[in-house]
Parts: structure tokens; sequence; C-alpha cells
């Protein structure tokens, strides 16, 4: 019995360290040719929280519950139509493999844009923008923990 529980106790934690990332996507394609990679650390998030607060039509809006518990945003846009399918399906298959909901997803000529969030009821823990087109793909992934109401707040400000 103890040999059947190690068993799938190491099965569980090799499934764990293959799972996809936001960062591991980076990782992979952010070095290749015809690629625009940006990474922005937890480090630069903490800072960016500590700005003062942002001016918007309805009065002023702190960012800072917004931004300082962030642990990373990946972005790789690529115009290599070598990779755009690996990379396409690569995000696909992050996406699928966890618990996102689809927010939003528009089609125009050709390019489809989706933004996904995966979290709980109060905050969330992943939001993904992807962006596909004939000739062009995007990735946006930013990770950590984003009060879901503070998030809200600071798009619905935008929105008018």
């Amino acid at each position: 019995m103890k040999r059947i529980i190690m068993a799938i106790a190491a099965t569980l934690i090799c499934a764990a360290s293959f799972a996809q990332s936001g960062k591991s996507i980076y990782n992979k394609y952010s070095d290749k040719s015809n690629v625009t990679a940006v990474y922005i650390s937890p480090a630069m998030f903490k800072m960016m929280g500590q700005l003062p607060e942002i001016d918007t039509p309805d009065g002023d809006f702190n960012i800072a519950p917004v931004v300082k518990e962030m642990s990373g945003m990946y972005m790789i846009e690529s115009g290599n139509p070598s990779i755009n399918n690996a990379l396409k399906a690569d995000v696909e298959k992050y996406i699928s493999n966890g618990t996102f909901e689809l927010l939003m997803e528009a089609k125009e000529d050709g390019e489809l844009v989706r933004l996904y969030t995966m979290g709980d009821k109060d905050t969330v823990s992943s939001f993904v923008m992807t962006v596909f087109e004939k000739t062009e793909c995007v990735f946006l992934c930013i990770e950590g923990k984003i009060p879901r109401k503070e998030l809200e707040e600071l798009i619905a400000s935008n929105m008018d």
C-alpha cells in the first residue's frame, strides 16, 4: 500500500513540475527571433504600488491594492510565422489546463482576442489576454493576488 501511495505522490509531483505557466511560456519564446518579450518583476509592482493615487474622471483611484501583490507580468508578441502555431498551441494548453474563465472574446477579420481570469470570488490570481492573427500572436499573463473588487473598480473607471 505504501508503494502505491508513493507512486501516486511521485506522479503528482512530476505532473506539477511540467505544468505550463505564464513564466514557462515566456521563457520558451522570449529569445526567439522576431519576438518582443516583456517581463515585469514583483519588485517593480511593489514600486508601482507606492505611487500616489491616479486622477480619474470619477475622482482619485489608489492603484496600490491592484498591483502590490502581483508576482509577475509576462508578454510575448510574435511576428515569427515559424513559431506562431506552437505558441498558440502552448497558450491554449495553458488556458485549458487551468480553471480559467473566459471574460471576453472579440473576432474581426481573422483576428481573435480573448480575455481570461482565474481565481475565486474575492481574488484574481491570473489574468490572461491572447490575440491571434494570421501573422502575429500576442500572449499577456499577469499573475498574483489582485483583489477582484479593486480590479472591477479600475476597469469601470476607465470605461466611461
